[in-house]
């Protein structure tokens, strides 16, 4: 069973105004103006993390050095080799189950290339959010599904802005069916994710059997942090320095998150409900587990809210957490660290930083026995997609 832990799709125009109320359009994600005039707004909120993200063109899928290299040459769009029109397959579902046959992909896990970078844009209007939340999850209900055929898993966002909100929304995505939730890594409306305050929420879930997912986002902590440092606070995501790379976007927030849950005695309450890492790769991983192990001694003095937590907080990492690595990582070396059994395939396909073909991700397995190589290209992920 070959199944993609991160796959993508590239989002039309309408996918936050097709289901947005008609008196509400105002508070929508959208296009406005014509031409090169044209931008992209969040309510009234310029949104700037990524270039042109309704565009007809993107670029081929793993093409990222060969764009890194023609933005530093300054090469315009229509002067990129890189950048090809949009296929049908990276908008449409009928063309992307023909596409996942001729790649060898049973099933995927798919996520939005824009949706998971607005919340940040936002952060300060719990209604506004929720409209566009709302809004979004039937479009992709519509035209991607949430996994009741077994193959294609669109994955509908969440938000903890709001606890009624967020319940209101839970239930009417698990009454579409759906086995993964998307939340962005980070704080959530001031508060650790775990907080007790959103148990309400979390039994839902345990209940459900769902998969949270932590896909890698505009989580906002470029802009708590880089103006402390001279730097830009909203960068778009390939106009980030290497120092915001490194110290702001990616392992920052994800580390944060899980070490949040997990000292917050998540999974002891909630014992049911998977957390997987995707898209924000391994580097991390051995140095937060570490890490945990450690301060746990340091703050054993400190406040437990969630109830002190019993036994060591790697072994707890390596029984709920599951990581979706960067293909050009050491893959095996994180086996060897978690499990086997808690690293997924993903490719990020089609996105140029990703696999041109999903199935090459294989090789960086080699080394591993065949059942654990099955275990990380699908066989895991299969059973987190089922239902209790």
């Amino acid at each position: 069973m070959i199944f993609d832990a991160d796959n993508h799709y590239y989002e039309p125009s309408d996918c936050f105004t097709r289901f947005m109320p008609s008196d509400r359009v105002d508070d929508a994600i959208r296009v406005v103006g014509e031409g090169d005039s044209a931008r992209v707004v969040v309510g009234d909120r310029p949104f700037s993390f990524l270039k042109e993200p309704f565009a007809d063109t993107h670029v081929k899928p793993g093409a990222l050095r060969e764009m890194l290299r023609a933005m530093k040459a300054g090469l315009a769009p229509e002067d990129n080799p890189v950048v090809e029109p949009v296929q049908p397959a990276y908008r449409e579902r009928a063309a992307r189950l023909a596409l996942m046959d001729e790649q060898g992909v049973d099933a995927m896990v798919l996520f939005p290339t824009v949706a998971v970078c607005v919340e940040h844009f936002m952060k300060d209007d719990p209604a506004r959010t929720y409209l566009n939340v709302h809004a979004f999850n039937r479009w992709l209900h519509e035209e991607w599904g949430y996994g009741t055929d077994g193959r294609i898993f669109g994955v509908p966002l969440m938000s903890l802005l709001d606890l009624d909100s967020a319940l209101a929304e839970l239930d009417a995505v698990l009454d579409r069916g759906a086995r993964f939730i998307h939340l962005r890594p980070g704080p959530q409306g001031g508060r650790n994710p775990a907080d007790p305050f959103f148990d309400p929420f979390w039994s839902r879930v345990d209940e459900a059997g769902l998969t949270v997912t932590f896909h890698i986002s505009e989580s906002g902590f470029n802009e708590m942090y880089s103006a402390h440092w001279g730097e830009d606070p909203n960068p778009s995501s390939h106009q980030q320095s290497a120092f915001q790379w490194t110290s702001f976007y990616g392992d920052l927030p994800i580390m944060q998150t899980l070490a949040g849950m997990i000292f917050m005695n998540f999974f002891d309450r909630f014992p049911n409900v998977r957390v997987m890492s995707v898209e924000n790769g391994s580097l991390w991983v051995p140095y937060l587990m570490a890490a945990m192990d450690k301060m746990k001694g340091m703050g054993r003095n400190g406040p437990w809210p969630g109830g002190y937590l019993a036994g060591r907080p790697s072994e707890v990492f390596r029984e709920k957490v599951f990581v979706s690595p960067y293909h050009e990582e050491d893959v095996v070396a994180l086996a060897d660290t978690i499990g086997a059994s808690q690293v997924l395939f993903g490719s990020d396909y089609p996105h140029a930083e990703g696999l041109a073909e999903p199935l090459a991700f294989r090789e960086s397995l080699a080394g591993l026995g065949a059942a654990d190589q099955d275990l990380i290209m699908g066989e895991t992920l299969v059973g987190l997609a089922a239902a209790p």
